[in-house]
């Protein structure tokens, strides 16, 4: 697989939601779906893409490494929500849905610690290779009245029969008593431990999704700072230069101004090439270097 740079940089939502549309409609077509060759496959695929994402740059092959990792996580996402629709169908644990799912998924131990790609998700959730079916068991409520009126005409049921002062004795616990029992005690545990990793995990995303926004606080706070450092500095720069130039406006006004009325000829001569030279920059500054020819002509 080539470099980022080489497919285009990295991937956005919006180019992995364009991908799995591709995919399934291509893949998935009635007429031609099934008959295809891998090669053709992704051809037809990169060219549905193109349509989608105007102006892509992604290959073929791109196209195919990406879809290799999505239909991975996909897949991954797609036994972890399985899982918990079976655990909550159960009446084990009543926790929301999502969160065991991202549980399971990020108990597999294999790449990504929880699902980024929803949107992903939802494009494909309903054809058959990612649906769900469920296989836990269904729980039915028990619909049989609580208090019945006995309608049997048995002489058992006579007032005799119930007024006897002869007490049943309590029936023995038997093994399958006990084993319901301690399996009743397992399954308590276990719901109990399900809730308080998804306690946890709860807890985890939001002491991330708090750290996350310290951080960008922090970025802005920099970003702030930096700006204010680059103010300053360039604000120094311009002081100097304006220090700068104040200096050698000082300098030429004193130039312009010195009297040589009792100068020697070489030294008024030297004054006299000053002068010149600060109007020639005067000029050539102000006006541009066409209007200093006049003094080029008087030094010839």
């Amino acid at each position: 697989m080539g470099s980022s740079s080489e497919t285009g940089g990295a991937w956005s939502v919006m180019e992995d939601v364009s991908l799995c549309e591709s995919w399934l409609h291509i893949s998935h077509c009635p007429v031609t779906g099934n008959e295809m060759k891998f090669c053709h496959m992704w051809k037809k695929i990169h060219q549905d893409f193109c349509e989608r994402v105007i102006g892509s740059t992604r290959t073929d092959q791109a196209l195919s490494s990406r879809w290799k990792i999505l239909n991975k996580e996909l897949a991954k996402w797609r036994d972890a929500l399985a899982k918990a629709m079976d655990n909550h169908r159960s009446g084990e644990n009543l926790t929301s849905e999502t969160i065991q799912a991202q549980i399971f998924f990020g108990a597999t131990g294999q790449g990504k610690k929880s699902f980024n790609h929803t949107h992903c998700w939802e494009v494909v959730k309903n054809c058959k290779k990612f649906q769900i079916i469920p296989t836990g068991p269904t729980v039915v409520l028990n619909e049989t009245p609580l208090h019945e009126t006995p309608t049997s005409d048995s002489p058992m049921d006579s007032p005799m029969s119930q007024d006897s002062p002869i007490e049943k004795e309590p029936r023995p616990i038997g093994r399958k008593a006990v084993k319901a029992k301690r399996g009743s005690n397992s399954t308590k545990s276990s719901s109990k431990f399900l809730e308080e990793l998804s306690r946890m995990q709860a807890m985890r995303i939001e002491m991330d999704m708090k750290q996350q926004e310290h951080d960008r606080a922090i970025d802005v706070e920099n970003a702030k700072e930096r700006e204010y450092v680059r103010q300053q500095r360039e604000y120094a720069r311009q002081e100097r230069e304006y220090a700068r130039q104040e200096k050698i406006e000082n300098k030429d006004r004193e130039t312009m101004a010195m009297d040589t009325t009792h100068m020697s000829p070489e030294t008024k001569q030297y004054w006299k090439l000053e002068r010149r030279d600060v109007m020639k920059r005067r000029l050539f500054r102000d006006d541009g270097p066409s209007n200093t020819d006049w003094l080029n002509d008087q030094n010839n």
